[in-house]
């Protein structure tokens, strides 16, 4: 609480609040920091007579934006507030306490609720009266329309240098060092690094899944760029996690190009990785799903979709459906149509079709017996598990970023949607917890199919299927199927052919 002098003058504890956006220049002795504490500090001196006293902590954010509320120094501020520790706040000019009206205003409202006052040295006015609000509601516009119109020139000059294949800056990357020179840094091929990367491609092509690629990391100590700030601060050197890959996998930087927003640009520097293996990489991607690319869609769920052939034409066979309407209401029937028999008529290929349910029972019924063999059962459980665990992963990581999106909006609507996305995506993080299954606890693999099949979703089944098997041929003529199955976890493939159902 204030306290009254001998004198019957109040004690006015008075905080000084400094800021600067950027770090550079704060490692000297006497930085813009101690020079805007310093005015801070004579003008609470030439109020002594009025009772200011300058409390002895500071409240230094040094390298933060005055745009948002991310600034210790700012929070600690208003938590010391709140505790009743402080009766004025004093600052060199109103902008180096907040650019953003919105934030202001909140900040104006703190401090009218705990009947704290608020000075600026070099902008004279009293925030007691209308004339005075109005003043620093104009002060605080100019402050905003000022750091707006510095992010607009600092965005086209980054555009620009990139349209002209200049790195912009940003934090380095693996396989690169940021060399400086008279028109800014450039980026150059660190030989031990670069070899690292090209090994990671590598890597991903031959094991086909983030994860596998995750953990050959983890196991060889392979970690995120590490590099020294200006001021000497070491930074990166983290463990590459699955998001920490698929950026690693998917920058055109190590194409030599640069990348601004949806344009790519040829860059200054030297390419690392080649165009065909970077572009088996995309296309991998792609296929797994982890980009959302152009991989087809399967609306009806169809599990073997792409996999059949008619083996009497040797066309493919596709999934079609058929309604029919019933007493109940209108039921629909599957099949798998040979394409020659859809396009030239029924009377092109005489295995024009194949109920879809039936044949998928007796693929499924194919693969729980080839999980029985030794040979493939441990690599088929460890694909189930991985996809499982795959699928969890993408969930809990969709939430976090969630998170982080609904922090930073402002808009009431966007910020329902967003929370009925993340109460869907717990609801289904809840059921992970279930589906998840422990390698361990399987007794073996008749043992472990069922409780692994019933756990998976249709993608899942499909993803796992593709896996096993890499075709299915209907011979109509011998009423036959021939199932041919990945010799896992290579991709030689074996047929064996079985009568069908």
């Amino acid at each position: 609480m204030t306290k009254a002098r001998g004198d019957g003058t109040k004690t006015i504890r008075c905080a000084i609040y400094t800021r600067k956006s950027t770090e550079e220049g704060l490692e000297q002795d006497f930085n813009s920091l101690d020079a805007q504490r310093e005015s801070g500090e004579a003008f609470i001196a030439s109020q002594r007579a009025e009772g200011w006293i300058c409390v002895p902590d500071r409240y230094d954010d040094g390298g933060f934006t005055g745009g948002n509320m991310e600034r210790p120094a700012a929070k600690r501020l208003l938590a010391d507030i709140e505790a009743g520790k402080i009766d004025c706040i004093v600052v060199y000019k109103v902008d180096r306490l907040s650019r953003s009206l919105m934030d202001f205003a909140r900040m104006m409202s703190v401090f009218e609720q705990h009947d704290v006052s608020f000075v600026s040295v070099t902008q004279q006015f009293n925030t007691t009266n209308s004339m005075g609000r109005l003043t620093l509601n104009i002060l605080l516009s100019f402050a905003q329309f000022e750091r707006e119109l510095i992010s607009e020139r600092t965005r086209d000059k980054i555009a620009a240098a990139r349209r002209k294949g200049k790195w912009a800056g940003g934090r380095p990357v693996l396989g690169y060092d940021l060399v400086p020179g008279p028109g800014g840094s450039k980026l150059m091929p660190n030989k031990r690094e670069a070899d690292r990367v090209r090994r990671i491609f590598a890597l991903y092509l031959e094991l086909g899944s983030l994860l596998r690629v995750v953990r050959e990391c983890g196991d060889r100590d392979w970690t995120t760029k590490r590099w020294t700030t200006k001021a000497g601060k070491p930074m990166g050197g983290r463990t590459l996690d699955k998001g920490a890959m698929h950026s690693l996998l998917t920058n055109v930087a190590y194409l030599g190009r640069v990348r601004h927003h949806k344009d790519v640009f040829e860059g200054e520097h030297e390419a690392i990785v080649d165009a065909d293996t970077f572009d088996r990489v995309q296309s991998q991607l792609r296929q797994n799903g982890r980009t959302g690319g152009s991989r087809t869609r399967n609306s009806h769920n169809a599990l073997l979709k792409g996999l059949v052939r008619c083996e009497t034409c040797g066309c493919g066979m596709a999934h079609h459906f058929a309604t029919k309407k019933t007493k109940t209401g209108t039921k629909r029937y599957h099949y798998y149509v040979c394409l020659k028999a859809q396009k030239q008529g029924w009377d092109a290929c005489p295995g024009a079709s194949l109920p879809a349910d039936d044949l998928e029972q007796f693929v499924i019924d194919q693969v729980r017996e080839r999980a029985q063999e030794d040979q493939t059962s441990d690599a088929i459980v460890d694909r189930a598990i991985e996809l499982l665990s795959e699928a969890a992963e993408r969930r809990r990581s969709k939430r976090a970023e969630l998170s982080d999106e609904i922090a930073h909006i402002d808009c009431a609507e966007a910020i329902g949607r967003i929370e009925a996305q993340l109460a869907d995506l717990d609801r289904q993080i809840a059921q992970d917890a279930s589906r998840l299954i422990d390698r361990d606890e399987l007794a073996g693999a008749v043992e472990a199919f069922d409780p692994m099949w019933n756990a998976m979703v249709h993608a899942e089944r499909e993803a796992l299927v593709r896996y096993i098997i890499a075709g299915v041929a209907y011979d109509a003529l011998n009423q036959s199927i021939t199932v041919t199955f990945r010799d896992a976890p290579s991709d030689e493939a074996q047929p064996r052919e079985v009568e069908a159902a």
